[in-house]
């Protein structure tokens, strides 16, 4: 589980951090950043996959079709105007992993990676004891580029040798060399392990954009990993379903959640195609197939496929889960996933725009939440934990944050804390 993403001049963040927790809630008003984050974490995504910058920045095609949607905005966006470079950094429990991103004028304005480190969750890195690898100078080892290679330092896994700190290896600087370094026969198996596991973290990355003819759609059997606009949800649920108590957990939640009576799920087959196909059963007997179901049910069955399916280690990233949703059952669906995320096995980042999800958020889901606004006058974005913000907790406890949140109280303790002396603010 991701602890903490750090965005230093990625857009429109000079040096913000978002505390991450197994559900995470940010919010802010239209235009503050909140998309930002959304593209930050699709960039990491973009290297858990094993692109190239170029294709995590531009788009990538393949069979015709395309592969990959490009980072929102121009090319010369993604980093913060008049800065020569963009780094993210995200910790994880027993990782550190960072990478700086910057487009060369020598080469055609092409991005390149100019400082990449992955550690073992330290974040002050001491080298060598735990860093795997780094670029960055000052380690005894200056980068520089030699036949449009990039040499990376890594540790050595003998102990007691004192001759010298690592060995060098190139990698092409157009690529994260966390996705390299597994084709170097000198990498011994650890770090490779080491840098596997961060790969598999960000490359676990879902970004639902449900798009309700994709979910209606009849699905090829085998196709069990749910698409991010929805596609193969009939057979996602079948998988599901294949356990009893499953099958039930997802009839249960779906009667709570949405307005069908639903006892139980029937999956047929297209005998020409041999596609499956989704049809709901309710208590009086009456057969709804996915095409005659509204665009707001099949929305909470692919979140309810995505909270309870048989994936395991992912992390789910929605804008606006509240979006549809009837304020009566935004507890339910609140409460579905504060359970699911306690239990390890996802996490759950949204925005929100909706007051009332703040006032029932738990206490947990409090720590982890975040407001995102832009300083005034310019274009900066900030990010800071409701919790810090003054006399936050004590609001919380009296009234809830909901109505605050709403008249735009929280954007004003950020710029009032920001003008206040260091200490007097309360900015924690």
């Amino acid at each position: 589980m991701l602890t903490s993403l750090r965005l230093v001049d990625f857009k429109n963040f000079g040096d913000e951090t978002l505390h991450m927790g197994p559900l995470t809630v940010i919010v802010g008003a239209n235009a503050s950043g909140k998309s930002n984050l959304r593209d930050a974490f699709r960039f990491l995504h973009g290297i858990g996959r094993g692109y190239t910058l170029g294709e995590i920045i531009g788009g990538k095609y393949g069979a015709g079709q395309r592969e990959w949607a490009p980072i929102r905005g121009a090319a010369d966006e993604i980093i913060r105007f008049g800065r020569p470079a963009f780094m993210l950094q995200v910790e994880a429990p027993g990782i550190h992993y960072s990478i700086r991103v910057a487009r060369s004028e020598e080469h055609g304005g092409v991005f390149r990676v100019t400082k990449e480190v992955l550690g073992r969750g330290n974040t002050v890195l001491r080298w060598p004891s735990t860093a795997t690898y780094t670029s960055h100078p000052g380690y005894g080892d200056a980068v520089h580029d030699q036949d449009d290679d990039t040499h990376l330092l890594l540790r050595m896994e003998k102990k007691g040798d004192q001759r010298k700190l690592g060995y060098r290896i190139g990698v092409r600087p157009d690529q994260p060399a966390l996705t390299q370094i597994s084709e170097h026969r000198r990498v011994v198996k650890k770090q490779k392990e080491h840098a596997q596991k961060v790969i598999d973290l960000l490359a676990n990355m879902r970004f639902l954009d449900l798009e309700p003819n994709r979910m209606r759609e009849a699905a090829f059997p085998g196709q069990t990993r749910l698409g991010d606009s929805g596609e193969n949800l009939p057979t996602v649920l079948r998988e599901i379903c294949a356990d009893p108590q499953r099958r039930e957990a997802l009839a249960e939640w779906t009667r709570e959640l949405t307005p069908m009576d639903v006892r139980d799920f029937d999956f047929p087959v297209d005998p020409t195609t041999g596609r499956v196909q989704l049809a709901f059963l309710e208590a009086n007997d009456r057969r709804v197939s996915a095409y005659a179901a509204s665009d707001g049910t099949l929305r909470f069955i692919a979140m309810l496929a995505g909270l309870i399916g048989t994936e395991s280690e992912r992390m789910y990233v929605f804008e606006e889960i509240d979006n549809g949703i009837h304020p009566s059952r935004m507890r339910l669906l609140l409460e579905l996933i504060e359970r699911q995320t306690a239990k390890g096995r996802i996490q759950v980042v949204t925005t929100t725009h909706s007051p009332d999800l703040l006032s029932i958020v738990g206490d947990k889901t409090f720590e982890n939440t975040s407001v995102v606004c832009r300083r005034e006058q310019t274009d900066d974005a900030v990010i800071r934990r409701v919790k810090e913000l003054p006399k936050a907790e004590e609001i919380r406890r009296k009234q809830g944050l909901g109505r605050l949140h709403a008249s735009g109280w929280m954007e004003d303790a950020i710029a009032f804390s920001d003008t206040e002396p260091a200490g007097e603010a309360g900015r924690g």
